[in-house]
């Protein structure tokens, strides 16, 4: 019998938000489930911030953290802003967060570290290149987010979640480039349109309407709750609704939803929050209208829907918005920019809810987008530079 191969060592750096968390906890578990088939374990230690999303997920999910030290570099078109107090401040805290990171790799001995973006993944991802453990830098966005920009010259590898990323690339790190797409949770493309009509009680629901899902996101967005209840009843008349508003938000929606049509009402179901039954509702949805991150983009261009985007105008580099524009020019989303109001967004929806052929032809349009192995083809480039234990 040959001796049992030990166990992979992965770091794994990135946070602060669910946009560069969610992405990373996915890789990792595809990995380990790749490994475990072949009878071999994957160690993971990640290295985050303190009060970072990540450092409450990780934990949750079994896997060993250590936070580091980190600055954020607040943005500004005008150069003198860049030298603020906060970020000549947080800028000092880097070289301590650096040799925070770089003692933690040493003692870990990572086989390989994975950076997926985050002012965190900076001293993290240059501690991995001092010490000579093999770095993939993954970017979920279209645009290259400045932690990824800055580690991208010093990458084994670079994967990029769209082919239109590589120009933006630095020109040192287009030959490590590979576009492996932008990972998605595996439970979000098993949905079944039956089990969210059963778990939702959507009986009233007319089956000879298309369904549209509006959502902001976990908490809510008030920009899209207000648009779509200044169309409501217009849009309830041409399809069926499930509202995911945020908590925050749900008493005052369903106060202005008691003030519809009787006949109207059976087509509206408005929640605060979806769990389970999320992956269910994308099956369900004709028609998505969200916000555009990159984990949003990810899992609606897997699943192959039409989306309308109203992007978040405070992400970061203006993200959502490329995001958005993005996919509209490619015919696979319609695009709300810049100041949004009712009218527009009954101009975006109208044609998709009542042309079957124009809302099909967007859908397939966004699934050639897609890329539901993303996960996988993720690990692949990390096994192809780990080191061989």
């Amino acid at each position: 019998m040959g001796s049992e191969q030990r166990a992979l060592r992965l770091v794994v750096t990135g946070g602060g938000t669910g946009g560069h968390t969610y992405p990373a906890l996915t890789a990792v578990r595809a990995l380990q489930a790749r490994l475990a088939a072949e009878r071999r374990g994957v160690d993971v230690l990640w290295v985050g911030t303190a009060k970072g999303l990540e450092a409450r997920i990780a934990p949750a999910e079994g896997i060993s953290f250590e936070p580091v030290a980190t600055g954020k570099v607040r943005r500004s078109k005008n150069p003198l802003k860049l030298i603020s107090p906060a970020n000549v401040r947080d800028m000092l805290r880097v070289p301590w967060g650096a040799f925070q990171a770089r003692s933690l790799i040493r003692r870990f001995g990572p086989d390989v570290v994975l950076a997926t973006g985050g002012y965190v993944a900076v001293p993290v991802g240059l501690a991995a290149r001092s010490c000579r453990a093999p770095l993939v830098v993954h970017e979920q966005t279209v645009r290259l987010g400045l932690a990824n920009k800055v580690l991208a010259r010093a990458a084994t590898r670079v994967a990029v979640s769209s082919e239109s990323t590589l120009p933006l690339l630095p020109e040192s790190a287009r030959s490590t480039a590979v576009v492996t797409g932008n990972p998605v949770r595996p439970a979000v493309l098993t949905g079944r349109p039956d089990k969210a009509v059963a778990a939702l009680g959507l009986y009233g629901f007319d089956p000879s309407l298309p369904t549209v899902y509006v959502t902001g996101g976990a908490q809510g967005s008030v920009q899209i709750n207000t648009l779509v209840a200044d169309v409501l009843p217009w849009l309830l008349e041409r399809a069926n609704v499930v509202h995911q508003c945020g908590p925050a938000n749900e008493a005052d929606l369903h106060a202005r939803a008691a003030r519809l049509p009787a006949d109207l009402m059976g087509r509206y179901f408005l929640t605060g929050f979806l769990g389970p039954e999320l992956p269910d509702v994308l099956a369900l949805a004709d028609v998505v209208v969200s916000r555009s991150g990159a984990g949003t983009l990810a899992e609606l261009t897997a699943l192959g829907k039409a989306a309308v985007f109203v992007p978040l105008a405070s992400s970061a580099g203006n993200e959502q918005a490329h995001n958005a524009a993005h996919l509209e020019q490619a015919g696979a989303a319609v695009a709300l920019l810049g100041t949004v109001t009712p009218d527009h967004l009954r101009a975006a929806l109208g044609p998709l809810l009542e042309d079957e052929p124009r809302r099909t032809a967007m859908a397939a349009r966004a699934r050639e987008h897609g890329r539901p192995d993303a996960a996988e083809r993720l690990v692949d480039v990390l096994l192809s530079v780990a080191r061989r234990g």
